[in-house]
């Protein structure tokens, strides 16, 4: 069943290929109802979102009130520059499982149904007036794994070079 929230678990299976165990979105080709309707072959880049704390830090500090799961994400990470990294990177969680990033979330009229004005305060623009999305990062499981709370997260990044992430 799609819903927007998560409810946060005490450890989430990761299944290369399809994403995480149960989740609405897991599966090799799109499962977000808006892609299935343009095109229900395509691939699935969006197996897995991750949020950074930093983003709830932020947003609770305006006064939004927001918890990790509440944004839909399914792993929540502090200390990592998520929209810094480039698209190809490995996010090593847990003692096994690993993802692939893909690109930005594109962020959806969902959030402002949560909380009026969240999704006016997690879209930015840079220096050149181009449009920053701030939701986190999806990405697809290229190998299995078990990841809860207190699991750190490696990063390896591709080689040169590094390509941005972009919205997908």
């Amino acid at each position: 069943m799609h819903r927007f929230g998560k409810r946060n678990q005490d450890d989430i299976e990761l299944i290369a290929g399809l994403g995480v165990d149960g989740d609405a979105h897991a599966g090799a080709t799109v499962q977000h109802r808006s892609r299935v309707a343009v095109d229900p072959s395509q691939p699935n880049l969006r197996q897995l979102h991750l949020i950074h704390a930093e983003l709830y830090d932020e947003l609770n500090g305006r006064g939004f009130g927001i918890a990790p799961g509440q944004l839909g994400e399914n792993v929540t990470t502090r200390g990592v520059d998520l929209l810094g990294l480039p698209r190809g990177t490995h996010l090593h969680l847990g003692r096994n499982a690993v993802i692939e990033v893909t690109g930005r979330r594109n962020p959806c009229r969902q959030l402002d149904d949560f909380r009026p004005g969240l999704m006016q305060a997690v879209l930015d623009r840079d220096e050149k007036g181009h449009l920053v999305r701030r939701a986190g990062v999806m990405g697809v499981v290229v190998a299995d794994g078990s990841v809860r709370p207190a699991d750190g997260v490696r990063v390896e990044l591709p080689g040169l070079p590094h390509v941005a992430l972009a919205p997908v």
